[in-house]
């Protein structure tokens, strides 16, 4: 490790380090790495919990590039966003604390603190990202004997391309999450494996278009700022990973945050983990030579490009099977982005199949299923289920399953908020309607075009009584 020439200290943040990693001593086989930064050493004890230094100074000079932080920091690697989220719940939560989650949040994030007691408080969130006025309003009305925990002290946000929803936090939204994290003392952790996948929104006349290279400049230019890029105060814990930008089974990525936190989290790597796979970080650092930041950040680029193409061939399927018209102007006004209707041939009157919002980043498209037309529905509803919205979702899913197409439920994503708000009504869930997740991710053109065809047929089933 060893800090780059920065303008501003971070301010005291200690008190956010939980009992168990302020306890940590540095392991003694580990302590005297630090001899090995002196010229001219020659190791004959071992390795660096740390990690590979030259793979280290290349993620500081990436960083630099690409974010810029005003914040002294340090980089440390770590196997993968999902071990280093585990690491960070390890240096800040306490059993039974609150994290505050986005309304519909990653599953593997949550699974690993469910056990310790720890719950999510969720926030809602619009077209730009979780609203900070929400934010805001969670954490002056919070009453920790209402609750059983005290008030949350963590922020934990997917902020591009977030899975499921597919969700970017803009520019200027960042800037008032920011503003409300500083004023109610929040740490945030901005995981972000698919910052460098963000693309324009999609245009009938954009599908199809050839591979323009931008400037490196240029390119940098056109991404959002990250958290990292406007923290003042060394409050953000910033997640690089490798994984979506080489290949998922590298399982390399690297951490960049304030120095107090970088310290503690190396602490817990050196016994929990080790540095990541030697393999890895070889491939990656010859890669690096081989190429140059340059070089990776044009590869970034094509890749991008990759994604947008997918994106487009999704959503024109959409089009394609069919009727897609602007919430506004859709039965269910209220909806975000786009919503994906069928025709009722008697009345000629569109009934709403499901809304989506026109993803600029990552893999996934969050659609929201109206059940409202749905006899079915309408059938389980009567029969006084606990939760007939989760029971159709079910029973929907599974037929799609029949047809040989596959969605992820939107069931997984929901914020765990403990088992007494497991069901729609008791999370205060928008009733007659679940959501799913689409994923662009893999499939092919024509593996996309005929899902989304099965989907439509298996829609149209269900509608069939109405339509």
């Amino acid at each position: 490790m060893g800090s780059l020439n920065l303008k501003l200290e971070p301010v005291d943040l200690s008190h956010h380090i939980n009992v168990k990693s302020k306890s940590r001593h540095p392991s003694p086989l580990k302590d005297i790495i630090k001899f090995m930064a002196y010229d001219g050493m020659i190791s004959l004890a071992g390795g660096s919990g740390a990690g590979n230094r030259q793979l280290i100074q290349l993620a500081k000079e990436l960083t630099e590039q690409v974010h810029a932080p005003l914040c002294e920091y340090e980089c440390l690697l770590h196997p993968g966003n999902t071990n280093a989220w585990s690491k960070v719940v390890g240096l800040l939560c306490e059993d039974d604390d609150f994290v505050i989650v986005e309304e519909f949040t990653y599953p593997s994030a949550q699974a690993l603190w469910i056990p310790l007691g720890i719950k999510a408080a969720p926030v809602s969130a619009d077209a730009e990202g979780i609203l900070a006025t929400s934010l805001r309003e969670l954490l002056e009305n919070w009453d920790e004997n209402a609750t059983g925990g005290r008030r949350p002290r963590v922020l934990y946000l997917v902020p591009v391309g977030s899975n499921p929803t597919g969700i970017s936090i803009s520019a200027h939204r960042r800037k008032e999450i920011y503003a409300v994290a500083t004023e109610f003392d929040l740490v945030i952790v901005e995981d972000d494996p698919y910052y460098f996948l963000q693309y324009p929104g999609y245009s009938p006349q954009g599908v199809d278009q050839p591979f323009k290279l931008k400037s490196t400049e240029e390119f940098l230019n056109s991404l959002t700022p990250s958290f990292l890029s406007i923290d003042t105060q060394g409050r953000v814990i910033r997640l690089e990973s490798f994984s979506k930008t080489l290949f998922p089974g590298l399982r390399l990525g690297y951490f960049v945050a304030n120095p107090l936190f970088t310290e503690r989290l190396l602490r817990a790597t050196e016994v929990e983990t080790q540095d990541p796979a030697g393999l890895s970080q070889a491939f990656t650092l010859a890669l690096f030579q081989q190429w140059g930041d340059d070089g990776y950040l044009t590869w970034l680029q094509k890749l991008q490009f990759q994604y947008k193409t997918r994106r487009d061939w999704l959503i024109s399927a959409f089009y394609d099977q069919f009727t897609v018209v602007p919430a506004a102007e859709s039965p269910v006004p209220t909806a975000q982005g786009y919503v994906a209707c069928l025709e009722d041939k008697r009345s000629a009157k569109l009934l709403a199949i499901f809304s989506f919002t026109d993803p600029e980043a990552g893999m996934f498209v969050w659609s929201k299923f109206y059940f409202d037309d749905v006899p079915r529905f309408i059938e389980l509803e009567g029969q006084a289920l606990e939760d007939p919205e989760q029971a159709f979702a079910q029973e929907l899913w599974e037929a799609m399953i029949s047809e040989r197409v596959l969605l992820t439920p939107g069931s997984y994503y929901h914020a765990w908020q403990g088992p007494d708000k497991m069901s729609t009504k008791a999370r205060g869930a928008d009733p007659r309607s679940a959501y799913f997740r689409f994923s662009f991710a893999t499939p092919t053109r024509e593996q996309i075009y005929e899902g989304v065809k099965r989907v439509s047929k298996v829609t149209s089933r269900f509608w069939k009584e109405t339509i």
